[in-house]
């Protein structure tokens, strides 16, 4: 059966070897592990996009965690972000199950489609500038293909904004110029499509209550709501 567009890009996102420093990093991983993953065997590639290609909806993060994405091979599956981010999905009505723990978990999305600006873990969770424009023209790739079904965006944390707002224009939205900040809660018309920001899902701001259950709840709603999800 003829692979369509986007498991085409997926397909080739997940071949990807552009940047040293970050495939030298994700196969140590995969091989040394974690202990508590000792008996996995880690994905160790760069991790693409997880949802349907008629996506209303797309969550933007910032790249994968070495011991999550990159040991599963899906986003934000097998780590506490993820773990905050599909209980949340969840709630709001738009997956199938509030857990992501495997990629024969039986997760489904309903009009939602996850990706990250960059597709490969990187140390420290730090991307460099250079890797992450490496990286951008799978995104916009990605946002090429969404663009017909596509209504809202939600972009977690300041790095992914930064990344997200020159993909999008690349694909073809108008960004306003100055180019809006990052802020919890902003919402910003791009023409045909509305862009939210949403503080990250990390261990950092959800252990410390920068950003609560109700907070990403009350971003998602809103977003899926804009997209006609709701």
């Amino acid at each position: 059966m003829q692979r369509t567009p986007l498991a085409d890009l997926d397909h080739r996102v997940s071949d990807c070897r552009a940047c040293p420093r970050l495939v030298a990093w994700r196969e140590d991983v995969a091989r040394t592990k974690r202990a508590a993953f000792a008996d996995w065997t880690y994905w160790g590639r760069p991790v693409p996009g997880f949802g349907p290609p008629d996506a209303r909806l797309l969550i933007i993060g910032l790249a994968p965690a070495a011991h999550g994405g990159n040991r599963t091979g899906r986003m934000f599956t097998g780590d506490r972000s993820g773990d905050v981010l599909y209980q949340a999905l969840y709630d709001v009505g738009l997956a199938s199950q509030p857990t992501a723990v495997s990629v024969d978990d039986g997760l489904r999305l309903h009009g939602v489609r996850i990706t990250s600006p960059v597709h490969c873990a990187p140390p420290d969770n730090k991307p460099t500038p250079a890797e992450r424009d490496t990286c951008r023209p799978w995104l916009v790739e990605e946002l090429a293909l969404l663009r017909p079904t596509l209504r809202a965006a939600v972009v977690l944390g300041a790095f992914g904004w930064q990344a997200a707002l020159p993909a999008f224009a690349a694909a073809g939205w108008t960004v306003p110029r100055p180019r809006p900040r990052f802020a919890h809660g902003t919402r910003v018309d791009l023409g045909g499509l509305d862009l939210f920001g949403c503080f990250h899902v990390s261990q950092r701001n959800t252990f410390t209550g920068l950003l609560t259950p109700e907070m990403l709840r009350g971003v998602l709603r809103t977003a899926a709501r804009t997209a006609g999800l709701l």
